[in-house]
């Protein structure tokens, strides 16, 4: 099946934020928004703290609030009456969160593409620590440090989480990772998300069936915990979602922008 031609820009369209997942920056969004833009979308994918070209360590970034500032201050800055489409890659899901919590206004809708999706009943932590993943493979993780640390590995990236993705792009990834956090113990430290504000939030997931780290089951159980707008499929794409079946992915953004205006 050919993927689908991504929309143009519906007038009114709300603008898309980018926001990616651990070890990553807003460099791994170069292909879908080199789509979205031709096609006459706003599109942002900053880099989170402490994450591509941002210049901090990951000990300037001790909190996961520290970490997504760079979100948190994107839509503060919006003008008054502006609204914006995020989408979370992966542990960006838990970003997209927060930020909805922080500015339920601001938030046109929330979508999340193989990425975590936590309820508004458990331990914001909940959906991290129940994800059943144990072989990290070469992946280094360092608990002393503040925060503690993760450096996810070339074999398990290439195995895990870019087996269907183009080489080039893992190669990219191998000049570009760095070294990231998945904050747990902050987030287990911090009350349920609020049904009144992030809960209220219109959520699309976008189910990505060849994952390896975020397996399909997962996905829909956490889908199941929490209640979404609308499920969207792409059948072949790994976790990396953005590289494997980027056109497929811009076209469900791009529509998910010009419906949720």
């Amino acid at each position: 099946m050919s993927a689908p031609a991504v929309a143009t820009a519906a007038e009114g369209a709300t603008r898309i934020i980018l926001v990616h997942g651990t070890g990553h920056g807003g460099w791994c969004w170069y292909r879908v928004t080199t789509l979205l833009r031709a096609a006459g979308h706003r599109v942002d994918a900053p880099d989170l703290a402490a994450s591509g070209a941002d210049a901090r360590r990951l000990r300037d970034a001790p909190t996961f609030e520290d970490y997504t500032r760079p979100l948190l201050d994107a839509l503060r800055g919006l003008p008054d009456g502006e609204r914006a489409v995020l989408v979370g890659h992966s542990f960006g899901g838990m970003s997209v969160a927060l930020a909805a919590e922080a500015f339920p206004e601001k938030v046109a809708a929330a979508v999340f593409v193989t990425a975590f999706l936590p309820d508004c009943a458990n331990p914001r932590s909940h959906v991290i620590e129940k994800l059943a993943l144990t072989d990290w493979m070469d992946s280094v993780t360092d608990a002393e440090h503040v925060p503690p640390s993760v450096f996810l590995g070339p074999e398990f990236l290439r195995r895990k989480l870019y087996q269907l993705s183009p080489p080039e792009d893992y190669t990219l990834s191998q000049s570009l990772a760095r070294v990231s956090s998945y904050y747990v113990a902050d987030l287990r430290g911090q009350p349920p998300f609020s049904e009144a504000r992030y809960g209220a939030a219109r959520k699309v997931y976008v189910v990505c069936e060849q994952d390896r780290a975020m397996v399909e089951p997962y996905q829909r159980a956490m889908i199941s915990g929490c209640p979404v707008e609308e499920v969207r499929e792409i059948a072949d794409a790994d976790h990396m979602a953005m590289f494997s079946a980027p056109a497929e992915l811009a076209g469900h953004i791009a529509d998910v922008a010009n419906t949720y205006a």
